[in-house]
């Protein structure tokens, strides 16, 4: 975890979840390519204090890797962790992440109201769209896929999501949730497919506008709208 200002204030934070299999965290803290920034560093660089949790079976942790299931418990334990900290803000408690990490975030939105916001990017319509030998559960257990798939859940999102990904790249996996999220209509849930972006070239200007937006975010409700904002990305 980021280092939290010792100045009396209270502080936004954002726990991020980094793309990929397994569940370590690497160099997280240092820079990163403006094409590939998996670490979200626009946030830190923002002033927001940043918490990269390694979940379970990651880093020496207890347990094991189960591919999007239990991992859902060690973010919310993330947050209640967090939110002891002096200095933390906790009702400005953000999440996002990337890829396997967008997707994970996404299952978190759907069965906790934990955060002001989450941010998910390129997630998948399910696990097991990654493919059989990167996962650590049977995916011919049409049961364990099922409880793995943020499309069968869109309907219980009740806190503001907002789902990103570049025209270059997963685009389709977008489309799907997006008119998933019609039938019926969730208006918590907000996709954005960004033109001459794809799937790692997206983060870190989108980051960019979401770590403002959560600096700026001091209102009893969230307003956050990215529609002209990122329509206008280079």
């Amino acid at each position: 975890m980021g280092e939290i200002p010792d100045d009396g204030r209270l502080h936004p934070a954002i726990i991020w979840i980094s793309g990929g299999f397994g569940n370590d965290i690497g160099g997280v803290w240092g820079e990163h390519p403006a094409d590939n920034d998996q670490a979200a560093t626009p946030f830190r660089k923002a002033g927001v204090v940043m918490m990269f949790p390694s979940q379970r079976g990651g880093n020496g942790n207890p347990g094991y890797d189960e591919s999007g299931f239990g991992e859902i418990d060690d973010i919310l334990a993330a947050a209640d962790f967090l939110a002891k900290q002096k200095g933390i803000d906790t009702n400005r408690i953000y999440l996002g992440g990337h890829s396997t990490g967008g997707t994970k975030v996404l299952l978190a939105a759907e069965c906790s109201k934990r955060f002001r916001a989450v941010f998910s990017f390129g997630p998948a319509l399910s696990m097991d769209n990654y493919g059989a030998e990167e996962l650590a559960y049977d995916t011919k257990d049409k049961r364990e896929s099922e409880l793995r798939s943020p499309m069968n859940w869109l309907p219980s999102i009740s806190t503001p999501v907002f789902v990103f990904e570049g025209k270059g790249g997963n685009a389709e996996m977008l489309q799907a949730l997006s008119e998933l999220s019609e039938n019926p209509r969730n208006p918590y849930t907000h996709y954005y497919l960004i033109r001459g972006k794809n799937h790692f070239s997206v983060l870190q200007p989108v980051c960019k506008l979401l770590a403002a937006a959560v600096v700026a975010d001091t209102t009893a409700k969230v307003t956050m709208d990215f529609g002209e904002a990122l329509s206008a990305l280079k």
